[in-house]
């Protein structure tokens, strides 16, 4: 977890546009050799000679994805970056760059931003990335991020949503729900906040479900599993929006059905006992739930063998024809079908 270490306060009026960005973007360096040109000129220069290029962005609108109440900047910069390279991930590509863009009001001093940028050099220095661009302007409410990235990856090992096949097998990495079930601790330490102000919320219980949701981590360890297996998934999504919504976007995309088990689901504990604390399904939260940023992918029956026993992968369905649809198998052996229940922008 990172520290907030500023008390000053200085405008951003003080520097101005040019000068804002030289003072924000000076700790960035450059390693990727697919980066030409960066930051300084009007637009990035990138090489790339034998491989397809990936670009995913992410727009970040504080009070709709992110909340500053309990929301340190240094974890909302890192964990702005770690979304767009998830999506990379998902492509089965490695993010070699990104840019940022900020609005932000005038509420906002030097510091916070120079806190925000910390996140994101972290970020950038723990996956490897170079960042080359981007954008600074004035905002009347609140703090706008976009970020974009920009991956590689050779042509046949890219990796779509529309390639699963009946018979294939559904696999996630890591486990489901925590990231829901910190934010529902966030949320309550928050409300609790606001009747007692002079009560310390104690954390330690939930550390892992907060991390999960304040500092999540894009997989693209499990890329590099990928190669180092000679496995190349036939589809692959990232859970962001919840298991159940990105399981029906897999299989619209694809033009299949697909059944998953509920005693299959990989949990944690924390998240359990969390789920008894607050009464609420575990099944239900680790479905539902978003923000996990884990990877939802399908392989054939035959590299079944390469990822077995592997920790970081689960197998928790199979594939199967699009007249089947889409469907759970509870504990107790009943079907029930599976709705998009995750989170909607739209409706937030």
């Amino acid at each position: 977890m990172f520290e907030n270490k500023n008390d000053k306060q200085t405008p951003l009026s003080e520097l101005g546009e040019f000068a804002l960005i030289d003072h924000l973007t000076k700790q960035f360096e450059i390693t990727q050799k697919s980066t030409v040109t960066s930051i300084g000129d009007d637009a990035a220069v990138l090489e790339f000679s034998d491989k397809q290029i990936v670009v995913s962005t992410d727009l970040l609108i504080e009070g709709v994805h992110f909340d500053l109440s309990y929301m340190p900047l240094e974890h909302l910069g890192y964990k702005a970056v770690v979304v767009n390279l998830s999506d990379v991930c998902a492509m089965n590509a490695v993010a070699s760059q990104i840019t940022v863009s900020i609005a932000v009001s005038n509420r906002f001093p030097l510091e916070a931003l120079e806190a925000l940028y910390s996140g994101i050099a972290k970020a950038a220095k723990r996956y490897n990335i170079d960042v080359v661009g981007g954008d600074t302007t004035s905002s009347t409410r609140g703090m706008i991020i976009s970020i974009t990235a920009i991956g590689s990856a050779v042509a046949e090992h890219i990796v779509k949503r529309s390639g699963a096949k009946p018979n294939d097998l559904l696999v996630v990495t890591g486990d489901l729900g925590g990231a829901y079930l910190g934010l529902q601790v966030l949320e309550r330490e928050k409300e609790v906040f606001k009747v007692n102000p002079q009560n310390q919320p104690d954390l330690e219980p939930y550390t892992y479900l907060v991390e999960r949701q304040l500092k999540p981590e894009a997989r693209n360890d499990i890329i590099s599993l990928f190669k180092a297996l000679e496995v190349i998934p036939t589809s692959m999504i990232d859970i962001s929006d919840g298991l159940s919504s990105e399981l029906l976007h897999l299989c619209k995309s694809s033009e299949v059905g697909c059944d998953i088990y509920e005693d299959k689901i990989p949990l944690d504990p924390q998240m359990i006992s969390t789920c008894e604390e607050f009464n609420v399904d575990s099944t239900t939260i680790a479905i539902n739930g978003g923000e996990d940023y884990e990877l939802l992918f399908t392989i054939d029956q035959g590299d079944f063998d390469k990822i077995k026993g592997n920790p970081n992968l689960t197998v928790i369905g199979f594939i199967k024809e699009s007249s089947a649809g889409a469907h759970l198998i509870t504990r107790s052996d009943t079907r029930i079908p599976i709705e998009a229940k995750g989170w909607k922008v739209f409706n937030a």
